[in-house]
Parts: C-alpha cells; sequence; structure tokens
C-alpha cells in the first residue's frame, strides 16, 4: 500500500493519496482545487487516479474533488449523512455509513462521524495485502492531533444558530461511539495541522493514533468519565475567529465547485493596457511584495498581499468573487511565479487572473498613509481597528482600540466610519496590510499603524527616565467592545 501526504501550508489543510501498489489503482482523499500535485505523484509511482472522495463539506479552501474526478475519470464519492439539509448538489456516488471502497488490495470503509459537519465522514483503511484489520484512519476534521473539529463553524460562518451545542454533542457521541471503538494502534491521519482555524488547539504532527489520542488528549477524560456536560464547555471555550468567506466556501462546496479545467500559463502584460485598466479601475493589482516595499509606494487600489505562502487565505479576506469580478493582474517575478500564485488563489474560489506584471515602474503610483506609534495620540482619527484575533485582543491591545479580524472587515464595512481615517493595526503588520488595503480600496481613509501592535509595545514599553518623570504605561490595556 501506498500512503502519502500532501500539505498546503497556506490553509494548513492535509490531503491523501492511498494506492494499491499491485494494481496501480489509487484514491484521493480531500483533494484541493489545483491538482497538478497529485497528477504527478499518481504518475511517478506508476499509478491511476480512480477515486477520489472527500470527508465533508469544507469551509476553508474550495474542494477541488470535482476538478480532479474530471481531469482523470475518477469515480467520484461523497458523503449521503447528515440528513436532507446536508446533501451535495451535484452528480457523485452516494456513501452511507459502513459503505466501502475498493481498490485491489485496499479498502476504505465510511465511518459517519458527525459533530464538526453533520454529513462528516471518516475513512477507515485496511491494507488487505498484509491484514485483514484496518490499520489507518484518515479523520478529516473530526479527530486532529491534539484537537478536535471545531462544531461552531456552522454558527461563526454559515449563517447557522446554535448549532454549535448539537454539533459538540454529536462529537462526543462520535467519540464514544465510534473512535474510541477502534484499536489503540490504529494510526491517525487528520485533515489540518497548526495553524487551521478549524480547531483551537491542533497539532503540528501529521498523525497521531487512537490509543495517544484516548490516554493524551484534553477530551479523554471527559470521554472516561462520560462527563458530555464538561466535554461541550471545554471544547466550545475560546474557539478561534471564523473568517467570513467561510460561509461561501460552504455554499461553494456544497452546490459543486466550477470545474476549471486545464488552465493556461499567465502572460506577462502590456505596461500601458495595465495602467489604463487600473486607471478605469477595469483591473485590479495583486501586490505581492513585503509590507516594506508597499508602504514605500504601489499602485491606487492595489490589495496588498505580503506573504507568498498565504495568497490563498489572505486572498480570501481582501476579495469576494461573490461580490467582485474585477480581473486581476499579479505582481510576479516571472511566469512560474505568477502560476504558483494563482493556484494558491484557485484554492479559495478567486480563478480571474488575467496576467501578471513584472514591475509596478510606469504605472499610477500611490503611497499608504502609515502613522508612527508617537503620532498617534496626536492624531485626528475616527477609530483605532485591531485586525488580529479575538484571543490576541484579549491578550492585550492598544487602550481604545476595537477588534474586528482581518478576515472579516471586508463583510462588516457598514460598521466602520468613512467620514474620518481609521488607523489599523495587527501584530507585525501583515495582516494588517492585508485588510488595510482591501479597506482603503473599499474607499475608507486608512493610516496603518507602523510596526503594528509590536512596534507600539516597543515604543510604549517602560525605559530609565529622569527622576520624577512618568514612565509610559505598556501594560495591558483596557477592554473594549469589538466592532463585530
Amino acid at each position: 500500500m501506498l500512503l502519502e501526504r500532501i500539505y498546503d501550508h497556506d490553509v494548513s489543510q492535509a490531503s491523501y493519496l492511498i494506492g494499491c501498489q499491485k494494481t496501480g489503482e489509487a484514491i484521493v482523499v480531500d483533494p484541493r482545487r489545483d491538482i497538478q500535485e497529485y497528477l504527478d505523484l499518481a504518475a511517478r509511482n506508476g499509478m491511476q487516479i480512480t477515486a477520489v472522495t472527500e470527508t465533508h463539506i469544507h469551509a476553508d479552501y474550495l474542494s477541488g474533488s470535482r476538478e480532479l474526478a474530471h481531469a482523470t475519470g475518477a469515480t467520484l464519492w461523497v458523503s449521503a449523512e447528515g440528513g436532507p439539509d446536508w446533501q451535495y448538489g451535484f452528480k457523485a456516488e452516494r456513501l452511507h455509513d459502513r459503505d466501502t471502497v475498493t481498490l485491489g488490495n485496499i479498502t476504505l470503509q465510511a465511518l459517519h462521524t458527525p459533530g464538526h459537519t453533520p454529513e462528516h465522514l471518516s475513512f477507515l483503511v485496511t491494507d488487505g495485502a498484509v491484514t485483514s484489520e484496518p490499520g489507518y484512519l484518515l479523520s478529516g476534521d473530526f479527530v486532529f492531533a491534539g484537537d478536535l473539529g471545531r462544531p461552531d463553524l456552522l454558527d461563526e460562518a454559515a449563517g447557522g444558530v446554535d448549532t454549535r451545542f448539537e454539533g459538540a454533542r454529536q462529537l462526543f457521541a462520535s467519540l464514544r461511539d465510534v473512535f474510541l471503538t477502534l484499536p489503540d494502534h490504529v494510526q491517525v491521519f487528520p485533515g489540518h495541522g497548526a495553524g487551521s482555524p478549524c480547531g483551537k488547539a491542533l497539532g503540528a504532527l501529521p498523525s497521531t493514533s487512537v490509543g495517544y489520542e484516548r490516554l493524551y488528549s484534553w477530551w479523554g477524560r471527559h470521554l472516561a468519565a462520560e462527563d458530555e456536560g464538561g466535554f461541550i464547555h471545554e471544547l466550545l471555550d475560546g474557539q478561534p475567529d471564523a473568517h467570513a468567506y467561510f460561509g461561501r466556501m460552504k455554499h461553494q462546496n456544497r452546490q459543486g465547485p466550477e470545474v476549471m479545467g486545464p488552465r493556461p500559463k499567465l502572460a506577462e502584460l502590456d505596461m500601458d493596457m495595465v495602467a489604463a485598466g487600473l486607471d478605469n479601475e477595469s483591473l485590479v493589482l495583486v501586490d505581492t511584495r513585503p509590507v516594506e516595499a508597499v508602504h514605500r509606494g504601489t499602485v491606487p487600489d492595489a490589495l496588498s498581499l505580503p506573504n507568498p505562502d498565504k495568497v490563498a487565505s489572505h486572498g480570501a479576506w481582501a476579495y469576494d468573487p461573490e461580490q467582485d469580478s474585477t480581473p486581476i493582474v499579479l505582481l510576479a517575478e516571472d511566469g512560474e511565479q505568477a502560476h504558483r500564485l494563482w493556484d494558491h488563489l484557485v484554492r479559495v474560489g478567486i480563478d480571474r487572473v488575467v496576467g501578471y506584471v513584472k514591475s509596478i515602474e510606469g504605472l499610477p503610483s500611490s503611497t499608504p498613509l502609515v502613522l508612527s506609534p508617537a503620532d498617534l495620540d496626536s492624531t485626528d482619527h475616527a477609530l483605532l481597528l485591531d485586525v488580529r484575533s479575538k484571543g490576541e485582543y484579549a491578550d492585550g491591545h492598544i487602550p481604545g482600540a476595537r477588534q474586528l479580524n482581518a478576515g472579516k472587515v471586508l463583510w462588516n464595512l457598514d460598521a466602520l466610519p468613512r467620514q474620518r481615517v481609521i488607523v489599523t493595526y495587527c501584530q507585525t503588520g501583515i495582516r494588517n496590510s492585508v485588510a488595510a488595503s482591501a479597506l482603503r480600496r473599499a474607499g475608507f481613509t486608512i493610516a496603518e499603524l507602523e510596526g503594528s501592535y509590536a512596534g507600539w509595545q516597543t515604543w510604549a514599553a517602560p525605559s530609565p527616565e529622569p527622576s520624577g518623570t512618568p514612565m509610559r504605561d505598556a501594560g495591558r490595556a483596557p477592554t473594549a467592545e469589538p466592532v463585530a
């Protein structure tokens, strides 16, 4: 048996290729939408992808299941569980609890493990060339290394009302009735790693085991004591912010993401044509340079995505393809880098990339407003906006700041003042650059705090002063209400 983990650090997501080395058949579980890596992996191992499936209707990225099945002719399998409200809206073979998919000596058995979502499946894998007993579990967003899939995403991002409590009860039952009935030796391969907002304390390990989680997970003691109430309280407490684009992902993944087919290579665009498009707002530039370079000058209404490893997640904060159809031009070193950036964007359904430019020289210019911490108190501004997470904000923030996660700003414009300057900051400036650029493009006057919160802390830190001179207070700031 071949089992390969394909990991996307952008959205902290794992997909898997499992193949029978005797027959050359392979299945891919939870593929992302840029599929070339799966095709190359199968080819290197002399295998043909004959089946594609997914564990659940994803919220944090756009599924590549339809894309990969279309490209390979593979059979597409999806969950039939979860009730009428959780049925997929596109043609595929349906899997019920305990159904199996067989590829040569390999058998995958679908286990209904609701809680994170009502239709969620885990896949129990048996290598029939070695044993008739299962040895592996692809747990999707059910069990992670050190944590569990959060049950509140439907409330946070998909318009649910108090579904978190039923989801938490379902998770407790799925652990008790499914996961903990498996042998301790079963190796668990989860759908996400550290950094994913699909849980609150995901471990960075690529795998775990049933026995290890039984003994050492935070939830193990609650299951051992049959303490459902304590489990639910600890599970729901302190979950991280869910990004607003998750709602779009849920809807599109349920109905069926559009199949792109083969994508052409991106061309380097004529600068005069790009300049004209920027001038009449028929194009938008994605500036991929570091924050410091953007602050020295960019183009009007450019979207700043300064971390090349987070172009998917940050791009989905700054550009909503449900509301915006403006074609995108990428700032890239060459066509190869441009295509890699495009790969990231299609993972969140941002498909309308028309080409790239290598430089902004000759294009309309604009310099973002940047404010030093020393000038903050003396600057007239309508709002000091902390775009970090709720947890970061609670741990300490600049006095008077209000909180609105960078992944939510574009969906809360009505809560922000348009007539005066808004000063924004995150922890070090990267997330802030993304959010600030999206707000500028939406018509707001934004000043980015130089150095963001870390810069403010350095400026405000107590230092030796002449006798009798009060020191600045850089302690924990008083609590203020979040914007949304």
